[in-house]
Formats: C-alpha cells, sequence, structure tokens
C-alpha cells in the first residue's frame, strides 16, 4: 500500500499558512542533525527541501535506518503529542530548509484546525501500517527482496526520469541501506549484484538507476 501524501502536501492553502505562522525556518547541512533519539525536546519539523533519514542506534552502536523522508514530511509529531523522548534520530542526508514549530504552538494548530487533525491520524496509521508490513519482509522474504523493496520504496517516491529506467537520487551508502533491510552490508553488496546481473539496476557512488521497476517490484514480492 502506497503511503498518503506527505503532511504539508495534505494541508489546504489556509492550513500551511497557519502551520508557517507558528514556526521559523531553519537549515541544516547535509550529514547534520535534526534531533537525536531520546531527546526531550517537542519541537515538530516539517521538511520543506531535502532529504532525511530517521533512524536508531543498537546498543552495540550499529545504526538501524527506519526511513527516508523528503520535502512535505512531517518530524517529531509523537513527542508533540504525547511528550515523550524522541523515538530515534533524524539526520540530513542533503542540505535540508524545515519549517520549525513549538510542540504547544503544532498542539493548538491541531486544535484550530481538525482537518489537519484528521490528515496527522491518517499519517501516523499509514506509518503503524508500513512498520507492520516491514516486519513480516524480515521473517517472510530474502535479502535480495527486502533490498529490491527498499529500492522500489524510493523509486515511487523520489525517482526521477532517467533515459535509461527511473534513477534514484537519495545518497544513501549501503551501510545505510544494510541497516534498512536488517542485513550485513556483505549481503547487501550480494544482493545489489544479483539485481544488476538481473538487469533490474545500475549502481554509482550513492546512486542507483532502476531500469525494470516493474521487475523490481516483482522481484521484491518475494
Amino acid at each position: 500500500m502506497p503511503e498518503p501524501e506527505e503532511f504539508l502536501a495534505s494541508l489546504d492553502d489556509a492550513g500551511r499558512a497557519a502551520l508557517a505562522a507558528r514556526g521559523r525556518h531553519r537549515r541544516w547541512p547535509a550529514g547534520s542533525s535534526l534531533f537525536l533519539e531520546g531527546d526531550r525536546s517537542s519541537t515538530v519539523v516539517v521538511v520543506v527541501s531535502g532529504r532525511v533519514k530517521v533512524f536508531s542506534i543498537t546498543e552495540q552502536g550499529e545504526e538501524v535506518l527506519l526511513a527516508v523522508r523528503g520535502p512535505g514530511a512531517l518530524l517529531g509529531e509523537l513527542s508533540a503529542v504525547d511528550g515523550s523522548a524522541r523515538g530515534a534520530s533524524v539526520a540530513a542526508l542533503e542540505p535540508v530548509v524545515a519549517l520549525v514549530v513549538p510542540g504547544p504552538d503544532f498542539e493548538a494548530f491541531l486544535n484550530t484546525h481538525p482537518g489537519a487533525a484528521m490528515v496527522l491520524l491518517r499519517l501516523v496509521t499509514s506509518r503503524l501500517r508500513d512498520a507492520d508490513r516491514k516486519r513480516v519482509e524480515f521473517g517472510a522474504f530474502d535479502i535480495a527482496a527486502r533490498v529490491a523493496g527498499r529500492l522500489v520504496e524510493l523509486a515511487d517516491r523520489f525517482g526521477e526520469p532517467a533515459p535509461d529506467g527511473v534513477r534514484i537520487p537519495v545518497p544513501l551508502s549501503q551501510d545505510e541501506l544494510a541497516g534498512w533491510v536488517g542485513a550485513s552490508r556483505e549481503a547487501v553488496a550480494k544482493a545489489l549484484r544479483v539485481l544488476r546481473d538481473r538487469g533490474l539496476l545500475t549502481t554509482g557512488r550513492r546512486t542507483m538507476t532502476v531500469l525494470d521497476l516493474d521487475g523490481l517490484r516483482r522481484r521484491a514480492s518475494g
């Protein structure tokens, strides 16, 4: 099931203007942290431009990638709603501009814009369904299928038309992709080689092009 539009794109013009009036814009260079897991801040961040990764660090110090978000994405909403600590870290994959809204102001915005509250509810529900689906994939699919699934997700959400297919411009390393699919870097490198050998994609340094999206989608189904 595809994700709904990002939060900002799902608001009407009045809602976007009202939200913007409650926050301020900030910039982060590539590689910098927007916030860290365990932080107590309730600030909400809405990505305006650029892409970020959402991740967690295990007790062994390994990074587990949870999601890649782009323009319009809402980040930190759970901490703003329930006052809990950040459940994950967020870092810029490329230069990012975002709207930063204090938690109380975001709550007030939701109280005065019930349509936005419904958008948030649908978004949270979609992310829960996506997390459940990925847990099933971990138990049922091999590594090549899981890698194919994440590449299909990136192509669907961020893909750019290219002469030979769909270019994925998201600058993920093989280590980050490995953390996303729950496998070793070596296993992911092998899976990418298999997908290349089948003519489904080409890879470069932190970039790849999907040559056969339908074929990659079939491989992702297991």
